[in-house]
């Protein structure tokens, strides 16, 4: 039990970490409005994921991102990080103490913009 806590940390942490640097932007209504929909679409399948699906879909999505050859849809981009972020209320519900982190980490995930994707991918092909 306590591998599993660090493991949820861990990946709490590198959300945060990973999209601290970034400039928190507002992404466009029609983007939020998407965001809901896969939330709502999604909710009660992510909140029933096991760690060992959660970290297959948290590791194919950064693969996907990482990869030059692969471009993600709008909807295929943020069906993961709604996932991702919406899997942070299974882990402030199962660690109380941890409620702060995991709503920032789902903060941080749900400002994820489609456009900064977008340049960032035309970076990596340079």
């Amino acid at each position: 039990m306590h591998n599993l806590l660090k493991i949820i940390l861990s990946v709490l942490l590198f959300g945060l970490f990973t999209n601290a640097n970034a400039q928190v932007k507002k992404i466009s209504i029609d983007d939020r409005i998407l965001q809901d929909s896969i939330y709502k679409s999604n909710k009660k399948k992510v909140l029933n994921l096991s760690m060992k699906e959660f970290d297959a879909l948290f590791f194919d999505f950064f693969s996907k991102k990482n990869n030059p050859d692969i471009l993600l849809t709008k909807i295929e981009f943020y069906n993961y990080t709604v996932q991702i972020a919406t899997f942070s209320d299974r882990l402030a519900h199962l660690y109380p103490e941890q409620k702060e982190v995991a709503a920032q980490n789902k903060e941080n995930w749900l400002s994820e913009s489609y456009e900064d994707y977008l340049e960032s991918k035309a970076s990596q092909k340079k």
